[in-house]
């Protein structure tokens, strides 16, 4: 929806592709950093965004055993971002304002229930073939390029044939949403929160709906299991009790991998998101990293179709550009985040705490810290469509 947002608001034709039959309602990611912010001002939806969302200045590190290890403060960012905060907004509402303005503009064309077939590509176009889900006939399109945006699954990169590397974690992540105020319930809660502990550690945040409460769950443990009343009560009240039983608004439970596609292109197709690199949700960047690939991307197309710069560097360079921002920002952060939080070595849990609480007191580190995660540090760096040369 991002990439045909770009490339329609230039005049450019689009069609969105979608194998679902509508825009799904369901609860996914929920986090936009600054820098996300500020490429969705650029396509007119921050402001609808923020009507909605819920802005939240500042997170928390904690320790179940230590409790609140220390607090970092996004407005430490304020002179070099005008969103120095992560809001809190579920995705499907982002797809929904999306969903409203793209089907108003005569350039785009919206096909839902349309599930890709078959694919070929190579530098002068693509051609696939999708099933409409309606009727079951087969269509062939032939398209300039194809910005495969398929997700975790990917079907435009499995009939690529390209190599999607990485690791699956042992454990799955289950996260449900309750109405119940947890902020009540647990001492000087910040509205996102991250606690280590080396059996269940635990991931709680705000959005405007509700309270999302995070956990893994270990090897054995069949999903049916773990997504009972019985279980997801007895975690909740584990992990802030009350007298009286949670209610559940959603639940949801997958497997978590860090893994990046071997190539981010192939011809004139190109994989952005979860399609081309997916990783743990701690930290909330996943969802933000695939908006930064899709904003790359069309504006390296917008310059091929509009102003006939060449193709191959363009499409190298998003390659080049994107792939190491994957690697050396987005899998290298979420692993070391996800890992801090699991730590079982009494000794490392140590120096985790101390580490984290270092941070929070030396206002430049902080600083520094909050530039990185929050992909401040390589929006600036890598920016948005540069050549490589200038993207340092």
């Amino acid at each position: 929806m991002c990439a045909a947002m770009v490339l329609a608001s230039k005049g450019i034709s689009v069609t969105v592709y979608e194998a679902n039959p509508k825009p799904m309602p369901d609860w996914r990611a929920s986090t936009f950093h600054a820098p996300t912010l500020e490429l969705l001002d650029r396509i007119g939806v921050a402001g609808p965004m923020h009507e909605e969302g819920l802005v939240v200045p500042r997170y928390q590190f904690r320790d179940r055993k230590v409790g609140l290890v220390a607090e970092y403060d996004f407005s430490l960012l304020a002179d070099e971002t005008p969103f120095p905060y992560r809001l809190q907004l579920n995705q499907q509402r982002l797809v929904a304002i999306l969903f409203g303005m793209l089907s108003k503009m005569d350039n785009v064309e919206l096909r839902f229930g349309c599930r890709i077939t078959s694919i070929v590509t190579d530098q002068a176009g693509s051609k696939f073939e999708y099933q409409d889900a309606a009727d079951g006939s087969m269509s062939s399109v032939e398209a300039r390029f194809v910005i495969a945006a398929d997700g975790a699954r990917s079907s435009v990169r499995s009939l690529l044939e390209i190599p999607f590397d990485g690791i699956t974690y042992p454990e799955r992540f289950l996260i449900i949403s309750t109405p119940v105020e947890m902020g009540d319930l647990i001492e000087r809660l910040a509205p996102v929160n991250y606690i280590a502990d080396p059996e269940e550690w635990l991931f709680i945040l705000r959005t405007p709906e509700s309270w999302r409460v995070l956990w893994p769950v270990p090897e054995g443990i069949t999903d049916d299991e773990a997504l009972s009343d019985s279980q997801i009560e007895a975690h909740l009240q584990g992990v802030a009790p009350r007298s009286e039983p949670y209610p559940i608004l959603d639940s949801q439970i997958y497997s978590v991998h860090q893994r990046v596609a071997e190539r981010f292109r192939q011809g004139s197709t190109v994989l952005v998101g979860d399609a081309a690199h997916i990783n743990s949700p701690v930290g909330g960047v996943g969802l933000n990293s695939g908006i930064h690939d899709a904003f790359d991307i069309t504006e390296r197309l917008a310059r091929v179709i509009i102003d006939e710069t060449d193709q191959e560097l363009e499409l190298d360079a998003f390659e080049t550009i994107r792939r190491r921002v994957a690697l050396e920002y987005v899998q290298a952060d979420t692993e070391r985040n996800t890992r801090r939080l699991r730590e079982k070595d009494e000794v490392q849990r140590a120096v985790n705490i101390e580490e984290m609480r270092a941070l929070a007191f030396d206002l430049d580190a902080q600083r520094n810290y909050l530039r990185r995660v929050s992909l401040l540090e390589s929006f600036r760096r890598f920016g948005i469509g540069l050549p490589v040369e200038e993207a340092v």
